[in-house]
């Protein structure tokens, strides 16, 4: 006790996760205790938005709840030392959280010490508590302008959205653009109409003086606009001479990417690991707190002179000093504050980590990325053959690359959004050939393409394009894109591409055969898209706040809160300037504005002769047939399909859902039905419910010998999985789960001790393993036990005159 007690006499380091302070504790001396926050400790309250609108927008902080026992113990901690050193993150975030652990924890200027450093390494922190400083008030007041202006939208607008489209939902600033940005990018895609046209290639065979036979693909300069256009040339081409007209070389000069910024980070993590958004910045915040990358939120792309000289070495040792190219890159976004680094490993010097498999792939791309960036330029030359068709007018290319010198090549290349519709013909290597020499022609061939729709936005090309708007800040990607997500305005997933019909012209023995082909095209991977929920949402608030939503206006907000940073701004009056007239626009909305659901009149139902509209319900988009109000004659209601937008889908298309429930006959001399419920596709037979297998089963389609499949394998399973039932307690049944036997009752799971034989419990052995259980580990599963505890001993009362071991029966299911 006498040695804790000297450490605590001495100093107290709070960061703000387990991992940083573990990692930071290696590095200091027994004068020092290193303890976490654990993030955040208060946050706005609930109650009048927990911001004063009256007091200049004073906050109302409050302890979390889950945090009153870490500020209980770190109030302990400080005061039994002599200095309390703040060492969160050294973004507005961190210095947020320093800010409110020197007020909630009543610290003062003389015993408190702000630190920050960019790298957990043991040179950065003994430096950083050399050179302390006071607490940034500018930062502060810039993550408390960004918190109060976000909690006033988001409870502003999320109370008229319960009432004007439908209750529960919420809005958010960033948020609400990102999503308009989404569903402007779905509009164009629905709307686009591809034109049409014809692509001729070539194949030639070139011989060498050594009679190697080499292949030269080439295409066309131009293509057609028509079959018939198309048909003639190759016609044209059956005996024409083709002839090497021109040959181009061109000395080409590629430059590295620079460092990896946040940004870019999550943009290439997506393209090379197939890593979301939020999955980079989990891994690399773990990479950054044991000690091995630098900061992870940053948009710099700056680095420091010792990082500079490390890369130097290890490129001059590993590769030579030819493949040096020290570089100083500069940020374009004037919000960046240089002072910072981009990220990069701590020690170039070591390529490879001990870690997780994600962990070691995305520090293996960033020492990549940061040796790349100061290697030499590669040094290529582009060939460029054109080759005369006969006497048609019209010429083909052929295009190669040569790498002269390999330079960063050599170790990184950088990924990219581009959806190339002929991946396939790259660039490939050409043969020597001279200006009037004569090619084997081999193939010629052309088919119909398509001019490509624009793309749909995957996580990386979102984060890009807010960029590139000025909307956000390398803190709040992340955050964006997974709450849209999570508030269901948004659904990333792969979708399967159509079967399209195209044209396909070929030379063959001395005539063109013209054939239909067919292909898959449109497939989607890792895609963006808005539901229909976020497409109303989105419609209403643009309508009633189109300034709010513009991409201008949220970006100059982000340029204000750059101002609040660096204390040119004070920030409540750039709240005020916000607030008063938004707060005046939300109540002229809620009192003039109509409700809206996203409703469209389809036309009228050939069967009844009723209207059909579709519209969002509360369960989500819907069909209805019929009128509301008929009190007589209920309408009909269809959930729309997996896919299907309340702006696209066909009268067709609604008819359709409408065959549901349908029924496909009788097994054991009851009735098999297809439905569809609020939790999907079903199978309905003796009052039972089996889920369709999700994109396997179509519930317009399946059969009747499908469906008794499924009922029989449902039936196996369930049989698979009970252990005992009770008939005194039909509510508690023993069953294997996926770690193992557990008891089911109600609500709660059960854990059984490993002393216990599931197989041979008896009623009363689970009665009590229920009441003595204290598990929290699912979610009400601890409130469960107690109220499972109390109905167990009622029913007790009531059977008390049966034997204490009550009979249990095995695999005891209905059939």
């Amino acid at each position: 006790m006498g040695k804790k007690s000297s450490v605590l006499e001495g100093n107290l380091v709070i960061v703000e996760s387990p991992a940083k302070a573990k990692t930071i504790e290696n590095f200091l001396g027994t004068d020092y205790i290193v303890k976490s926050s654990y993030g955040h400790i208060r946050d706005l309250s609930k109650a009048d938005f927990g911001v004063d609108i009256n007091n200049k927008y004073k906050p109302d902080y409050i302890v979390s709840s889950d945090k009153k026992e870490v500020v209980k113990d770190l109030k302990n901690l400080v005061a039994n030392v002599k200095t309390v050193w703040l060492a969160s993150d050294e973004d507005r975030e961190g210095e947020a959280i320093a800010w409110h652990l020197y007020d909630e924890l009543g610290l003062t200027k003389e015993n408190t010490k702000r630190i920050v450093f960019h790298e957990i390494t043991k040179d950065a922190i003994l430096n950083a508590i050399k050179t302390p400083r006071s607490i940034d008030i500018n930062l502060v007041n810039a993550q408390q302008a960004r918190r109060v202006l976000d909690r006033l939208v988001g409870f502003e607008l999320s109370p008229l959205l319960w009432k004007k489209v439908k209750p529960s939902l919420s809005a958010g600033r960033v948020q609400s653009v990102a999503v308009r940005l989404l569903v402007d990018r779905e509009r164009e895609v629905h709307a686009f109409e591809p034109i049409a046209s014809y692509r001729v290639t070539a194949l030639f065979l070139v011989e060498d003086e050594k009679g190697k036979v080499t292949e030269l693909k080439s295409e066309l300069s131009k293509r057609f606009d028509t079959l018939e256009e198309t048909k003639a040339f190759l016609e044209n081409c059956i005996d024409a001479v083709f002839t090497v007209s021109k040959v181009e070389k061109k000395p080409l000069t590629k430059k590295p990417a620079a460092p990896f910024t946040t940004s870019t980070l999550q943009q290439e993590a997506s393209r090379k690991l197939g890593f979301s958004v939020a999955q980079t910045m989990s891994v690399a915040q773990k990479l950054y707190e044991s000690g091995k990358i630098t900061y992870m939120r940053t948009d710099s792309v700056n680095l420091s002179e010792l990082a500079l000289n490390m890369a130097a070495k290890q490129i001059t040792d590993n590769m030579g000093e030819q493949y040096v190219k020290i570089r100083k890159y500069k940020t374009a976004s004037k919000g960046a504050q240089e002072a910072h680094e981009a990220i990069r490993p701590t020690y170039l010097d070591q390529q490879t980590i001990a870690g997780s498999s994600a962990e070691q792939r995305l520090y293996e791309m960033i020492w990549k990325r940061t040796i790349a960036s100061q290697m030499s330029d590669a040094q290529l030359e582009k060939t460029i053959i054109h080759i005369n068709a006969g006497n048609t007018g019209e010429h083909f290319n052929a295009s190669g690359e040569i790498i002269k010198f390999d330079g960063f090549l050599k170790v990184y290349i950088e990924s990219s959004d581009a959806e190339n519709e002929h991946d396939e013909d790259n660039d490939s290597l050409i043969p020597p050939l001279n200006e009037g020499d004569e090619l084997n022609m081999q193939i010629v061939e052309a088919r119909q393409r398509w001019s490509q729709k624009p793309p749909r936005y995957t996580e990386a090309s979102l984060v890009r394009k807010l960029e590139e708007l000025g909307i956000g800040r390398p803190s709040t990607y992340a955050p964006t894109i997974s709450t849209v997500q999570n508030r269901g305005y948004v659904i990333k997933e792969d979708r399967d591409g159509e079967e399209r019909h195209y044209k396909s012209l070929i030379i063959n023995e001395g005539k063109v055969v013209v054939s239909d082909k067919t292909e898959i095209t449109g497939a989607e991977r890792h895609k963006l898209f808005p539901t229909d929920i976020g497409i109303v949402v989105n419609d209403f608030l643009v309508k009633h706040f189109e300034n709010i939503l513009s991409f201008d206006f949220t970006a100059k907000v982000e340029k204000e809160f750059d101002e609040i940073a660096t204390g040119h701004l004070e920030w409540t009056q750039s709240i005020d300037d916000f607030y008063k007239p938004f707060h005046q626009l939300v109540e002229d909305t809620l009192e003039h504005s109509e409700k809206s659901v996203g409703e469209r009149e389809m036309g009228t139902d050939p069967a009844s002769g009723k209207p059909i509209i579709v519209r969002i319900g509360r369960f989500g988009p819907l069909a209805q047939i019929g009128d509301s109000s008929d009190e007589n004659d209920k309408p009909r209601f269809a959930s729309l399909r997996k896919g299907q937008l309340l702006e696209t889908i066909t009268l067709e298309e609604v008819l359709d859902l409408f065959k549901l429930p349908r029924s496909l006959g009788e097994f054991e001399g009851k009735e098999v039905v297809i439905g569809i419920g609020r939790f999907g596709p079903y199978i309905r037979h003796n009052s039972k419910f089996v889920s369709l297998k999700k994109d396997v089963d179509d519930p317009y389609e399946i059969d009747l010998d499908t469906a008794i499949q499924r009922i029989i394998t449902k039936r196996e399973e369930d049989e698979k999985k009970l252990i005992l039932s009770f008939d005194e307690e039909p509510d508690l049944q023993v069953l294997n789960g996926r770690w193992g036997p557990f008891i089911k009752f109600e609500k709660g799971n059960y854990k059984i001790p490993k002393d216990k034989v599931a197989e041979t419990l008896t009623l009363e052995e689970c009665r009590a393993i229920i009441k003595n259980d204290t598990s929290v580990n699912k979610g009400k599963v601890k409130a469960t036990a107690k109220t499972a505890t109390v109905k167990v001993a009622a029913k007790k009362k009531t059977t008390a005159k049966k034997p204490a071991a009550a009979k249990a029966t095995k695999k005891s299911v209905k059939k």
